[in-house]
């Protein structure tokens, strides 16, 4: 279906306005709207300065699939004592059980296609109820918003703080989703894939080393369903016609923070610390998100 026939379709639905009140009821029992921002808007070089009650930040990851939100997202949200949620894990836990969306989601994402707005704001929305229950506050969501639709949702609800975007050459982000694994039987993440990617005028050289298992988990490796060469082609595809826009959206709010990954977690974790003003904080980051 067109992607307008389908946002239209999402304006008249029941659906969202319904689910926009529930999202907004979890955020105003967990924390204050519109807390002080992130940005400090009289710095000329537009670097984010961090709020001291580190667990109401609101933070959002953008970035192409592969380029290791849910990576660094994980680490900071274990550094600032906040929730990671994303909304990929929220799909695959969706199909796992086997519940009554679970044929319609493993067939829109084994094809490399998008799960609609609806899909997407409902599981995000039992997400957080679900944390309301648990006392969480804050978050860093990943993988929301995707879509204008989806900002502007989300924008209605709660005052996003900084929205940080991950930055990664395509072809090392092709080779990275063709290397992940996961142990079938812990379910740990790790990466077969070495990437040595030569230099040029624009880009400096970018190496990754593979994050390789431990002995007793290198066979039970499996891929994912949706880590075929034609289906991350696809979703970077879809990506750059639908979610690149999201990126333009927050920048002109001046709240988008660009990180150009320079390399692999050794290489990358300490500069985007650095960026977001919590390199004071380095070694207890590495501590906590080892």
């Amino acid at each position: 279906m067109a992607v307008t026939s389908r946002l239209l379709r999402l304006s008249n639905s029941s659906l969202i306005p319904t689910t926009i009140n529930t999202i907004s009821r979890n955020f105003t029992s967990q924390t204050t709207l519109h807390s002080s921002p992130l940005w400090n808007d009289n710095s000329n070089n537009n670097k984010p300065s961090m709020l001291r009650k580190r667990r109401n930040v609101h933070w959002v990851f953008l970035g192409c699939p592969g380029v290791g939100k849910g990576t660094y997202a994980t680490r900071l949200s274990k550094l600032l004592d906040v929730p990671h949620i994303a909304t990929g894990d929220l799909v695959r836990d969706e199909l796992a059980s086997s519940g009554s969306l679970s044929p319609q989601i493993a067939e829109i994402v084994n094809s490399g296609k998008l799960v609609s707005d609806e899909i997407i704001v409902d599981l995000l929305s039992k997400r957080l109820e679900s944390g309301e229950a648990k006392g969480e506050s804050g978050f860093i969501l990943d993988g929301f918003p995707r879509t204008i639709r989806q900002a502007e949702i989300l924008e209605g609800v709660v005052d996003i703080d900084l929205v940080v975007n991950l930055k990664l050459r395509e072809e090392a982000l092709l080779a990275k989703c063709l290397g992940r694994r996961i142990c079938s039987h812990c379910g740990e993440n790790y990466n077969v894939a070495c990437i040595d990617i030569e230099g040029d005028e624009e880009s400096p050289r970018l190496y990754m080393a593979p994050l390789l298992p431990p002995d007793e988990c290198a066979s039970k490796l499996i891929s994912r369903p949706d880590d075929k060469e034609e289906v991350v082609r696809e979703r970077l595809r879809i990506y750059n016609e639908l979610t690149r826009p999201v990126e333009d959206f927050y920048r002109k709010r001046g709240k988008l923070l660009q990180f150009n990954l320079p390399g692999g977690i050794p290489e990358s974790w300490p500069k985007l610390l650095q960026a977001l003003n919590l390199d004071d904080d380095h070694e207890d980051g590495q501590s906590a998100a080892a």
